[in-house]
This record gives structure tokens, C-alpha cells and sequence, in this order.
């Protein structure tokens, strides 16, 4: 069902309205972190971090989202004030050169309220709003954008056997439900995103079965769905190809989750990923 008063095609970031309806949009990855599981350590230092954002809006990102906590299996939470001395100096200093939106990666209220403070106009919160109490007022007092995604249990924990009744029902009803409970507290509907959580407490068949359904997740949410699978570990399961060999499965997931309806693709390769939706936005736009 959807939510009343919803319109999937616009996505309200505090001042910003990003139009999904035109085109699908891509949020480039800045990890400004020592351990993430793909790119950890790379941008670690400010002007590095800063500098490939810069890359990153050139080749064509849409948004760039800024995380300073790695949240890949196995990962603890750091420090409240440690997040904040990665991504708020990176945040600020993006803000002032590029127009392109900014989202902070982030479950804690406080560095939430800090990047958005410096420019930061989205939250990307793993837990749905939920990790910290204080989330929901941040988002609402500010008008940002929202990525709800899902995640069974911790990042230490998520991938020790996760079990399901069935996944495709249980993560819609559980985004339908945070979506729901977003708008009783007083957010906007239109400033929500709903994103499946590939990799996040999920088996490979789990992810598979999401990515084959990942309709059903804006039908019964009545929000756009976000979607990041780049590089992640099913992807090497399936094909045999490590971390940096798994651009062709990522693009090759990508392409099949922009015919299931997915409006925002959340990625590490940001110019072949344009690439491949601008070729698929031409075929389309010449056999309309």
C-alpha cells in the first residue's frame, strides 16, 4: 500500500528536490574509512577524500554519500567523535566546491546533525532510524533526505546465518513499516528512500531472491528504492572474482535492477555505471 500524500518520482533533501521520475540517479561511494571492505584506507586523509568526490562529481555522480564507520561484516562501531574528525571535514570542504547533493553515512544522531550542519543534505542510516533515539528527530527538524534500509541484526554479527521466512516479503514489510513510522514522527514522505540492504544479514540466495524482486519493494512501500550491490561478496561467490574484479557483476546487477523500477544505484565505479545507464536510457529513448 502506498503512503498518502507520497510522490516516488521526487525526492526532498532539505532544499533540494531530486527528480527520479527523469532519470535514475547515482551515488558515488566515499568511504573515509581505514577498513571498508572494498576501498578502505584509500581516502583516509582529507584532501585524498576530498579530491576523489571531486572525481567522482566529474564523472558524473548524482550524489555522493561520505561515510566514516565501515559497516562490512565482522566491523565494530568506532567513536562518536572519531566519525566526526573523518567525514565533517570532507563533508564541509565538498559542499563548498561541487552542487551535487551530499549524504553522510551514518547511524549516530550527533554526527548526522554535524554533516548536516557543514552541508550534507541526506542521511543514509543503515539501521532505518532506529540504532540511535535521537535519528529521527534530527531528520525531521531538518528536512534531509532519508535512506531506510534494512539490515538484520549488527554489521559484527549480520552474516552468521541469517534466516528468513521469506525475504522479499519480510524486507517489504519491514521498509513498509519504517516508512510508515518515519511519517508518524513527522517526516515527509517524500524525503524517504527505501534501500533492500544487499549484504546485510543476508545468504547470497538472499540476495539473489531480493534483486529478482526489488519491484515488490516500491509497491509496497510506495517509495523509491535505492539499491547498492557494487562490488559485494555474493557477487564474488557467484562469479569466483575478487573485490576488484567484480565491475562486470556489478554492472550486470545494476542493469537488471533499473528493469525491476530501482531509481538510485549506489556505487564505487561511478563513469561505467553512467556509461551503462546513459546506453540503456538511449535504446530506450529511441524505441519509446
Amino acid at each position: 500500500m502506498k503512503c498518502e500524500g507520497s510522490v516516488p518520482g521526487i525526492w526532498k533533501c532539505r532544499d533540494r528536490r531530486i527528480d527520479l521520475g527523469t532519470r535514475p540517479r547515482v551515488m558515488g561511494i566515499l568511504n573515509v574509512t581505514p577498513d571498508s571492505f572494498s576501498d578502505g584506507g584509500r581516502h583516509d586523509q582529507i584532501e585524498s577524500a576530498v579530491a576523489f568526490g571531486l572525481g567522482m562529481v566529474a564523472d558524473g555522480a548524482d550524489v555522493l554519500d561520505v561515510g566514516g564507520e565501515s559497516t562490512r561484516p565482522g566491523s565494530l562501531p568506532v567513536p562518536v567523535a572519531v566519525e566526526k574528525e573523518r567525514v565533517i571535514p570532507v563533508i564541509r570542504e565538498l559542499a563548498r566546491q561541487v552542487d551535487v547533493p551530499i549524504s553522510v553515512d551514518t547511524t549516530k544522531a550527533e554526527v548526522a546533525s554535524a554533516a548536516i550542519a557543514v552541508g550534507a543534505v541526506i542521511v543514509n542510516d543503515i539501521s532505518s532510524l532506529t540504532m540511535d533515539p535521537g535519528m529521527m528527530s534530527v531528520v525531521r527538524e531538518s528536512g534531509a533526505g532519508v535512506v531506510l534500509m534494512h539490515m538484520k541484526g549488527m554489521p559484527r554479527i549480520m552474516q552468521d546465518a541469517p534466516v528468513y521466512d521469506q525475504v522479499v516479503d519480510d524486507v517489504a514489510r519491514y521498509l513498509d513499516a519504517r516508512v510508515k513510522d518515519s511519517i508518524r514522527a513527522g517526516i515527509d514522505a517524500d524525503c524517504l528512500v527505501v534501500d533492500p540492504g544487499i549484504g546485510f544479514g543476508k545468504t547470497v540466495k538472499h540476495n539473489l531472491e531480493l534483486l529478482g524482486s526489488l519491484r515488490v519493494l516500491g509497491e509496497r512501500t510506495g517509495r523509491p528504492v535505492l539499491v547498492g550491490l557494487s562490488r559485494k561478496r555474493f557477487i564474488g561467490v557467484v562469479t569466483g572474482m575478487e573485490v576488484d574484479q567484480r565491475l562486470a557483476g556489478s554492472l550486470a546487477g545494476l542493469i537488471y535492477s533499473l528493469f525491476q523500477g530501482v531509481r538510485v544505484f549506489r556505487v564505487h565505479d561511478v563513469p561505467e555505471s553512467r556509461q551503462a545507464l546513459a546506453l540503456i536510457e538511449a535504446i530506450q529513448g529511441c524505441s519509446a
